[in-house]
């Protein structure tokens, strides 16, 4: 059950906790050089970053660390899970775009979604870096963060992985789809 505080209890965090430890060590590819111990304190110092890191768990982000910001000492994580995290489908992108729909209109919008979970919504340049660790939205696509010129015009960009290639397109920003969710990123 969802604990809407939050907080997590120490049983949830402890879940969670080992949750993370183990897609760490099963994927050092993303985080070479980095040890968990240091990752995990960092986490447990900030419990409000825990509960950011439970909400992109429970939306099926499977978020991962995928580096460190000397400048800021950070580490940085990203939802890795092979496709769009199933629990952020269906979203428009922002609430102008879903305020402009007449009917048929989303449960939410990505973008107040991403800043209720804590998150930050994916770069194309980030989603790009996610991409060297692996194939990811090879059946699903992700919004990504839209330059304000071309949300002004009523787009809004979303990437995919095909053909070996990251494909960013373009879309009406009050679109949505069963198969495009977002991936966010958060710095601990």
């Amino acid at each position: 059950m969802k604990n809407n505080s939050k907080v997590l209890s120490a049983e949830q965090s402890e879940e969670l906790l080992n949750t993370l430890k183990e897609r760490f060590h099963k994927n050092m590819n993303r985080h070479k050089d980095l040890e968990w111990a240091k990752v995990q304190a960092k986490i447990e110092a900030k419990p409000e970053k825990l509960w950011v890191l439970d909400e992109m768990e429970v939306t099926g982000g499977e978020p991962d660390v995928v580096g460190y910001d000397e400048n800021t000492s950070e580490y940085i994580f990203y939802d890795c899970s092979a496709e769009s995290p199933k629990g952020r489908r269906s979203l428009c992108y922002d609430r102008e775009a879903w305020e402009s729909r007449k009917e048929h209109k989303p449960a939410n919008n990505v973008i107040d979604t991403a800043a209720a979970m804590g998150i930050e919504l994916l770069t194309e340049e980030q989603y790009r870096a996610l991409q060297e660790f692996g194939k990811f939205d090879t059946k699903t696509s992700s919004w990504l963060r839209t330059p304000a010129d071309i949300r002004k015009l009523g787009g809004a960009i979303f990437a995919d992985y095909r053909y070996g290639k990251v494909f960013v397109y373009h879309n009406g920003a009050e679109s949505y789809y069963a198969a495009r969710a977002f991936r966010g990123s958060l710095r601990v």
